[in-house]
């Protein structure tokens, strides 16, 4: 199963380049599942088995998703973005629209509310491989450490008390109305300007999008000095005055200092374990009496978490001078 999922991978990036170039004639189950080396029916099961999602399905709410982002961000008339979209004309793209939606691109474009997109399926998410002991990385790289200042920004995000881990807390979510992992990653591919979005024009899950921990707004501070809030959103510029979906909290953060342990791109197959290791190990080893600072533990103060397997694994926490 697990090379299926890769090769599946491999299909949705295709579709993606596709639609980006609006290469219709390349994206049919037919062409797609021969360029594969299968049959149309055994491409067409697998593609539901492993994504939850019939091929067209998939393909048509992808295409709105994109189509969705030049409605809000251009001045392009509704039917040139329809057409280039595969649809027949302006009143099918506003049926598609609005079923998926629930509102027409034209209300849309006039009031740009947080629409539940459907995200792209990661079928071999980097964030959900099962850690089953270490493993050495090829060419092994050093973790960096430096210090950095952050510009006052707002976060935007979903907030669990009780969660430990990446898999509890969505496990925990998923119990809550409204913030399971689709619906909020839909959410927050809607909003623009995210500060983290690698700026490529697509619409990967995750992008712009990353984990967080925020020392508990009450103070409370686990006796194993770290932060009880487990978060999951978006960074925005200081400015922003978009829409906030009602299931989420937008913070104002404040400019400040943080450590940065980073490491660079890596095969999240293989690696990840390993280089999660080196990243503990050189957080718990380092010296923070020599550097003149200390970890932050000040109510409200937010950890990041950022695992780009293509670019790079970093966390990055706050930090203030040590008192004298």
């Amino acid at each position: 199963m697990s090379e299926m999922c890769r090769e599946m991978q491999t299909v949705i990036d295709l579709m993606d380049a596709c639609i980006r170039q609006h290469a219709d004639a390349d994206m049919t189950l037919e062409s797609i599942a021969r360029k594969m080396g299968y049959s149309a029916f055994y491409f067409s099961r697998k593609f539901r088995e492993i994504t939850g999602m019939q091929f067209r399905d998939y393909l048509r709410f992808r295409k709105l998703a994109f189509a969705v982002q030049e409605v809000r961000d251009t001045e392009r008339k509704l039917l040139d973005i329809a057409l280039d979209y595969g649809f027949s004309s302006h009143g099918a793209f506003t049926r598609a629209f609005k079923e998926a939606y629930g509102v027409t691109p034209s209300a849309y474009r006039k009031h740009p509310v947080p629409l539940k997109l459907r995200t792209i399926i990661k079928p071999f998410d980097c964030y959900l491989i099962e850690r089953k002991g270490l493993y050495m990385t090829k060419n092994a790289r050093e973790v960096k450490i430096y210090f950095v200042t952050l510009p006052a920004h707002k976060f935007l995000h979903i907030r669990n008390l009780e969660s430990i881990g990446y898999f509890d807390f969505w496990e925990k979510q998923s119990h809550i109305p409204g913030q399971d992992c689709e619906t909020i990653c839909g959410l927050l591919d809607s909003i623009p300007d995210k500060l983290d979005d690698m700026g490529t024009g697509d619409l990967s899950s995750g992008s712009g999008q990353l984990m967080a921990w925020q020392n508990d707004p009450a103070g409370r501070i686990c006796s194993w000095g770290i932060p009880l809030a487990e978060c999951y959103g978006v960074r925005l510029p200081a400015d922003y005055e978009g829409p906030v979906p009602q299931q989420m909290l937008l913070t104002d953060v404040p400019e400040g200092e943080y450590i940065v342990f980073e490491h660079g791109p890596f095969d999240y197959e293989t690696e990840s374990a390993a280089v999660e290791a080196k990243i503990e190990i050189a957080m718990k080893d380092f010296d923070y009496a020599a550097s003149g600072y200390q970890l932050d533990t000040a109510p409200g103060r937010f950890f990041y978490y950022y695992h780009n397997p293509a670019h790079a694994f970093k966390y990055i926490r706050p930090v203030c001078k040590t008192k004298a």
